[in-house]
Formats: C-alpha cells, structure tokens, sequence
C-alpha cells in the first residue's frame, strides 16, 4: 500500500508519479514525447491513454446560466432572479488589463503553448516534488475552462460538483483531450472570453461582468489596472482573497499579480508599484437575488411570473425542461404589471390596513377585454419573519396561495343573477324572499339526480325588517339571501355551474365549484382574489372573459445570441350575453350608487361592484370594476381563525368589519390611483323598471318550503351597512355551518414564515 503523509495527502513521490503521467499523456497526444517509464508507473500511464483514446470526441459545452430581469409593463425593472449572478460580455467589452491581469496569474504562456504547457507540468512536478505537498498547478487556462464547464454543466448537484472538481488522474485526462478540442475550435481570443465569463470571483458573482458589478459597481470594460488585478487575483481562492470579508489577504494577492504582470512585460514595472499603492477603494453592490428583492410591492406578482413560467407547457413540455430554462437564464421578461396600479394598490393597502394586525388585505387588479394582470398587493409582505408571508393570498394554491382560497360570501351572487337572466328571468324578477326560511327540500342538478336537503338548517336575511317581496335590483342592492336561495331553487343549480365555468371561476385548489346551495348563491366556496377580478372583468367588457395573464413577452440570451420564446396568451371566450352584461352593470351600479357597496362608489367615473361578507365575520371582500379595470379585495385571516368583531384594523377599532366599509375603501383608492389620467367610459346601462312588490307572491317560489341545507347557512351576508331601513352588515351571528378544513392555509400558527396571522 502506498505510504500516506500524516496529514492525509500524497507523498512527493506519489505526487511526482501523478504529474509525470500527465506529462506522458500530454506528450504522447501533442508532441510525441514518450517520457521514460518503468513498472507500475509506466502501466498507470499506458492505461490513460487507452482511456483517453475512448472519450468521447466532442466537449458539449452548456449554454451559461446568466441573470434573469424581470420587467413591468413600462420596461422598468422588478426584479433579478438567478441561479448563477453572470451576464456574458464579448471580449471587446472587458478591461484590456483584466484581460492581461488574468493570464498573467492564471497562465503566463497562454498564447505561447497549446491545450497542455508541458513545460509548466515539468515545473510544477519539480516544485511540488521539492515542497513535499502541492505548491504549484499545472492546469492551462484551457483546462480551467474546460473544468468550469464540467462544473456548470453540474448545475447544483452537489454530487455531480463533487465529481467535475474531483482530484484525480482521471478527471486530468479528460480535461486534457478537451483542452485539445477547445484549442482547436474556438482560438486563444475565444478562449480567454469564454474563461472570464464562466469562472467564479466570488460574492455570488460568475464571470467578470457580474465581478465588476458585485465589487466596484461598474461594468468590466471599466476596469482600472488596480481593480483589474484585485478580480485576478479572487479566481485561485475566492473566500480566502474575499476584499469583502479580509481586505489584507486580498490586498497582498492583487499586489502579487501587479507584479506578475510587470514580470511578464504587460505593465512597466512604475505603474504596477504605483497601482500597488492604490487603496482597495470598493464600491459594494450587494447581491439582489429572487423575488424578496422586488420593488414596487410586486415581489408576490414576481413569484407569481415565474410560477407561470414553470407550470405552463408554453416553456417546455415538462416541468424538469421548464426549471432547465428557467436555471439556465438569460431571460428579459416583458410583464403586465402597469407600475401606476401597482404603485396605487400598495399605497391603499398601507393607509388602510398594518403589516401587523391580526388580519391580512389582498387586492389584484385586471384588465377587461384582455385578462393582463396590472397589480398584485398584500399588506404582509414577502419575506420569512413575523408578519411575513411566502404565500400569496390572492392566487390559487398551484401558483403559491392558499389551500383552498377564500370564502366569497355575497359577492358570489352576481354569477347567480348573471345565469338567471340567460337563463331568461326578467330583470324585474320577483320573489317572496321571507326574512328566514329553510333551504328548499330539492334543487335540480346538472345530472339526472337533483339535490336532496337532509338537515334542518335555515338561511336568514340581515335584519327582521328585511322581509320581501323583492324585485332584483333590490335584492342585490341589500344582498338579500333568502332572494337568492329561492334564485337557485327557481332555475337549478347547473345553469349557475355552466356560467362559473364560462367566467373561469374555481376552487382555490383547482377544484370545480361543488353543486351545493351554499356554494352556489351564499359564497361558501373558498376562491382567489385573481379569480374574482377575472370574472367580474368579464361583467365590464360586456361578457367576453379573459383568462389572466402576466407575461408580454420574453426574450433569452443564448451566449451573444438574443431568441424570442413564445409566452401564455389570454383566451377570450364569451360567458354571457351583452344583454345580461349590462344588465348586471346596472345592478351592481346601483350597490355602489345606493346600496351595501356605497363607501367604494368612485366619483370621477362609473363603477360597480359588489360586497360580501362571511360567517362571523372571517372573511370581508369587495369586487368591483369600471368599464376598463376590475379589482378585488379581500380582508381576513389566511388560517381562517380570526373573526372580525371588536377588532382593530389599520389603527381604526372596529366593531363589527363590513364588506362595504373595510375592503370597500381600499378597492377604491386603489382603483382612484390606477386610474389617474385615463380614460373614463361609461356602461352600456339598461332600463329596468321597479315592478309592484304586490307581485312577489305571484311566482310562488319558495315560500320557506325547505328543509334546511345539509352546508347549512354559508357564507352569505346582507352587507346591509347603508340600506335604508339602517341595518348593519352581517346582522345576527347564526351558528356557523361552513367547517374550516385541516391544513386550510399552508402555514403554521403564529406570526412568521408561511403567511401566519
């Protein structure tokens, strides 16, 4: 067995018998040189070259993973996200003395030998013999490369890292026949470009451009001789010649490559003594790496962008070839987000509600007529502390949100009322609408089996004064549930789903809306703050739905070659009539005009929208739009385990939190602010005529003729805050029958990392 130094290295001999067959193999490929070889040694060398004769020809070489810029709509930058922090420059676009400074230190003769400087090996064997250790490499700056490419091609398998840096005979052969190909394809110039843009300085920074940056906060054409020589120097040890973290240790190693360089004749020896002197004089850029760095609020938009990219078959048909590009870089990404409503929407969240309340506010904004996505806030910010959150409340679980989303309560009835009339109900619609009554005993289905009640549970209205019969417009005006159940009960429940499915409308887990009365008039379902935006967009284009998108366009650098990658287009689709659009435009108008939604109505342009409020109070939304912007909010906590009674939110103490009065403010200075300086149109409003309450009776639907539903009341609410009789949103507290699933949101408890309340 070979004899080991105490401290776990080869011996001098072991070391010299390594190199010298490296010197056989280089020699016997470049020059044919045959160096003498006797026994074991002599075997060890003719096996590597048998084994190098079998490497496959060609070096693939991966293109660099580089930097990703992320862009609103404006061209101005959100933010960077990068596996490796590099931009690949030309050589034309680095410093000449950083040029010179790093084949200076790496491989004086560089332009004088081939792939393998024999002469370079001979000396190393020489010196590492005479040490007793390694004191001197032997690898050209070709062989670095060709290193640097094995190490990125790794990627971030430790495993496959371990094996590309390895310290064997092996690896050193296939380095060398490598180095040949390379030298042969791509010449010194070429070489040198690609050596500087792939190699590690340190400070997360891979290649000189991003060095430049990272240390002096000026591109690598820049470079003075000074600063030139400091980044040379990083290469050989990065964390032990960090100028960051020892500025002694990195000092003596730039003064060390001046010296090389005036020793080699690439500076005279004056002007190396004078650079010598030069302080350090640093200009930090520190590393800006992910969404968390985003600006404008947008770091859960960010998120959300890049879930996209990894999800959607557009970027490659798996999700391990999607990760590939999204790693690999190189990336501009052109969004939707329209800096002025991103800006509006971060600003109303902050005036309106504390990063530190007990409760969370979501808001997105969308445009009709094209799905964009123009801002995404929450008032508990991206980040892993207290009061911060890595999930974002306003988007389904797939793209990074909640469980289930969101119970919606009464902003649910709009789609309700939206299938009605295609299904033919005059807007004038009339029924009984008692004060409480049971859930109807059978409601018909999509299938052949209609919906039996078997509980005993009762859906009452705001207010005991609350007692119909009402006409349409003023059951949504007041939010009238009992209105609505005998809605559902009248035209069945799958003209409700047919419509939900035309406006995009599911689950916060992706699941279809479930065909129960709850669901399906009172909001019970958890849904995304997104989703309800996108479909009250369709209301505001007259009934064409959009599905959201967030990405313009996207173009990738490949080496010095710029591509165009195809990006998720906006599918539009017509969910509804004209006719029932404006129709619906017109009753939600009047919410905000004279009913629960007054404190959201703008001034400065037509709006509509509707309130809702849930179960005890856990969750408070409003959605609304104008002709040209749909928005939603929602109020609550993401563990579903705050109510809002005798609660403080943004410094106001508040009795009892209402869908008009909390959400309902903050929609409309976002909305007021996105929509500053343009334009106003108006709604293609229609006629509806106030029929004799005396007709209420007439249809006989539903005169409390159920037996109770088995979800039991849901989550509807008669957001009664400004109707004229004085009730108040959310009236009496009847015994909750929406049950809160396990694992609800994907947090812990507590304040901190995973969005806890």
């Amino acid at each position: 067995m070979p004899k080991k130094r105490s401290g776990g290295g080869l011996t001098a001999t072991q070391q010299a018998a390594k190199f010298l067959g490296v010197s056989v193999v280089s020699g016997a490929v470049l020059a044919g040189i045959a160096l003498p070889a006797v026994g074991a040694l002599g075997l060890a060398a003719k096996g590597s070259v048998e084994s190098f004769d079998e490497l496959p020809a060609n070096l693939k070489t991966p293109p660099l993973s580089q930097r990703t810029t992320i862009l609103d709509a404006d061209g101005d930058r959100i933010a960077t996200v990068y596996s490796r922090d590099r931009t690949v420059v030309e050589l034309k676009d680095i410093s000449p003395y950083m040029q010179k400074a790093i084949v200076a230190i790496e491989d004086s003769r560089f332009y004088q030998h081939g792939a393998v400087d024999l002469k370079g090996v001979l000396r190393a064997l020489n010196r590492n013999a005479q040490s007793g250790g390694v004191a001197e490499g032997a690898s050209t700056l070709t062989q670095q490369y060709v290193k640097n490419v094995f190490v990125e091609e790794a990627g971030d398998d430790p495993t496959k890292v371990a094996q590309a840096t390895q310290q064997t005979l092996g690896r050193k052969i296939k380095e060398l026949k490598y180095a040949i190909q390379v030298e042969e394809e791509l010449g010194k110039k070429k070489i040198l470009e690609n050596y500087l843009n792939i190699t590690f300085f340190g400070q997360q920074a891979y290649g000189v451009e991003a060095a430049a940056q990272r240390y002096f906060s000026k591109s690598a054409k820049d470079l003075t001789l000074a600063e030139s020589a400091l980044l040379a120097g990083i290469v050989q040890s990065p964390s032990r010649y960090d100028p960051v973290n020892d500025e002694t240790e990195a000092t003596k190693r730039r003064n060390t490559v001046l010296q090389r360089m005036a020793d080699v004749g690439d500076v005279p020896q004056a002007e190396a003594d004078k650079a010598k002197e030069e302080p350090l004089d640093l200009k930090v850029s520190k590393p800006a790496n992910g969404c968390i760095t985003a600006v404008k609020g947008a770091s859960f938009f960010c998120k959300y962008v890049e879930k996209v990219f990894k999800s959607d078959p557009v970027f490659g048909k798996t999700r391990e070839a999607r990760a590939k590009i999204w790693n690999q870089g190189g990336l501009t990404i052109t969004t939707t987000l329209d800096p002025q409503a991103q800006a509006s929407v971060q600003a109303s969240l902050k005036d309106h509600i504390n990063q530190s309340d007990k409760v969370a506010a979501a808001s997105t904004l969308v445009e009709p007529g094209t799905g964009k996505i123009v801002a995404m806030g929450q008032s508990k910010p991206f980040g892993y502390g207290k009061n911060e959150t890595e999930y974002n409340y306003s988007v389904d679980q797939s793209m990074g949100g909640s469980n289930f989303g969101f119970p919606t309560g009464s902003t649910f009835k709009p789609f309700l009322a939206a299938a009605a009339i295609e299904e033919g109900k005059p807007a004038t619609q009339v029924y009984p609408a008692p004060y409480e009554m049971r859930y109807p005993e059978t409601v018909r289905t999509c299938g052949s089996r209609n919906w039996l009640n078997d509980g005993d549970y009762k859906v009452e209205n705001e207010t005991e004064s609350e007692v119909g019969p009402y006409a349409l417009r003023e059951a949504m005006e007041l939010s009238v549930n009992t209105y609505f159940v005998q809605m559902l009960e009248d035209i069945g429940m799958c003209p409700v789903v047919n419509m939900t499915n035309k406006l995009g409308v599911v689950q916060g887990n992706g699941d279809k809306i479930p065909e129960v009365p709850s669901s399906l008039t009172l909001g019970s379902t958890g849904l995304s703050p997104l989703t309800m935006a996108s479909a009250y967009a369709a209301f505001a284009s007259r009934g064409m739905y959009c599905t959201p998108v967030a990405i313009e366009s996207i173009t990738q650098k490949v080496g010095q070659q710029q591509k165009s990658l195809e990006v998720p287009k906006s599918t539009c689709s017509r969910a509804m009539s004209e006719t029932t659009a404006d129709t619906i435009n017109t009753l939600l108008r009047g919410v905000v005009d004279s009913g629960t939604g007054k404190q959201a109505g703008l001034t400065s342009r037509e709006s509509a929208g509707k309130t809702g409020t849930t179960d005890e109070r856990r969750n408070a939304w409003f959605v609304g739009y104008t002709p040209n912007l749909s928005g939603a909010v929602w109020v609550g906590s993401a563990t579903q385990k705050v109510k809002m009674r005798n609660i403080t939110i943004g410094g106001v103490f508040r009795p009892l939190v209402y869908g008009g009065e909390v959400p309902g403010p903050i929609w409309k200075d976002a909305m007021a602010g996105a929509l500053e300086g343009k334009d106003a149109p108006t709604f293609n409003l229609v006629d509806i005529p106030e029929p004799e309450k005396d007709r209420g009776d007439g249809n006989g639907n539903g005169n409390g003729n159920g037996n109770g539903n088995g979800n039991g009341n849901g989550n509807g609410d008669g957001d009664n805050g400004d109707n004229p009789s004085g009730g108040t949103d959310g009236g009496t507290f009847p015994t909750p029958t929406f049950s809160i699933p396990e694992g609800w949101f994907q947090g812990q408890n507590g304040n901190g990392n995973g969005g806890r309340d």
